[in-house]
């Protein structure tokens, strides 16, 4: 385990009863970036956070947080972490200001150093106006960026998010997006996990995809999409009726199957010279007759690498795992 990680698992196991939650689970977080920890709800996501967060030992497997071993020193190891869950921790009938000084009390700052810090996390945080508010008052937003705050009273060397953005609206995600982005310009690493796949996207420069207690992927987000194919054409069509016929078409130029999907009226397929690919189609369902809503090119999502690496979308999946 190098110095250039800031978090390194390997071979985690935890059982729960005759469940597997984690089954030789292996990670490498390097300093200083946004590491994703996509799976389906399920796979072992929270219970690798839990252990990594000394909350949990593992029953197999070693783990080391900031170059700490996580089971042979946790107190040091919490020491140098922070923990933001998936629901808002701030207490609502105090301010801002209020919280934050607490929670500088909790960890033994006293009353001066707490008050100062509260101060400088606020903003920090873009919250200077907000702190003699109510939390109550805030927006959701505004609540999960306080969170983050109070996870960053004794500035950790790792902050690890557990689906930080669940319930809010596109605004209040965008500005805990910000806010994550300024923590890793401030030399933290940031282990998310999350189920949006846009957010794991747009802050992760590296992605581990984990799934029945393994990791089965990991790879920049390119890196990832790049191995599930590269550019697919897609054609919408007006009536179901005329599916068949887009297959066969499409099946001219494509590189693999084409896929359809019903529901969306949608046929679509990889290929590898888009251009030519993009002219061939739209003159032969011309030719056809065949009345196109839409006709495009598109790079795989993160999504499609959900899908090829796990079987299903993060639509389909159920709830996390309790443990």
């Amino acid at each position: 385990m190098t110095d250039s990680y800031a978090v390194r698992a390997e071979g985690l196991e935890k059982r729960y009863g005759d469940k597997r939650a984690l089954d030789g689970f292996d990670l490498a977080v390097r300093e200083g970036t946004v590491h994703g920890l996509l799976g389906p709800n399920g796979a072992g996501k929270t219970t690798a956070v839990r252990i990594l967060a000394t909350l949990v030992r593992p029953d197999g497997g070693r783990a080391e947080v900031a170059g700490l071993d996580v089971a042979r020193r946790p107190g040091e190891v919490r020491a140098r972490i922070g923990l933001t869950g998936q629901y808002a921790a701030v207490d609502e009938v105090l301010t801002g200001q209020q919280n934050l000084e607490m929670f500088g009390r909790l960890f033994h700052l006293g009353g001066k150093r707490a008050r100062a810090r509260a101060a400088e996390l606020l903003e920090r945080f873009d919250l200077t106006d907000a702190a003699d508010k109510g939390v109550g008052d805030y927006s959701g937003g505004m609540r999960r960026r306080l969170d983050l705050a109070a996870s960053m009273i004794l500035a950790p060397a790792v902050l690890f998010l557990d689906e930080p953005t669940t319930g809010l609206d596109p605004r209040g995600r965008g500005e805990v997006w910000d806010s994550v982005r300024a923590l890793v310009a401030g030399g933290t690493t940031v282990l998310l996990t999350t189920q949006y796949l846009e957010e794991a996207d747009r802050l992760a420069s590296r992605i581990t995809v984990i799934d029945r207690g393994r990791a089965i992927a990991d790879d920049t987000p390119d890196g990832l999409k790049n191995a599930v194919g590269g550019d697919r054409i897609e054609v919408v069509v007006a009536e179901r009726a005329e599916m068949p016929a887009v297959v066969k078409v499409v099946a001219r130029v494509a590189d693999g199957e084409p896929e359809s999907d019903e529901g969306g009226l949608r046929v679509h397929a990889p290929v590898t010279d888009r251009v030519a690919a993009l002219t061939e189609v739209a003159r032969a369902l011309r030719d056809e007759g065949v009345r196109a809503e839409d006709i495009g090119l598109r790079r795989p999502s993160l999504d499609d690498v959900f899908l090829r690496l796990t079987g299903h979308r993060t639509e389909t999946i159920g709830t996390e795992e309790a443990a």
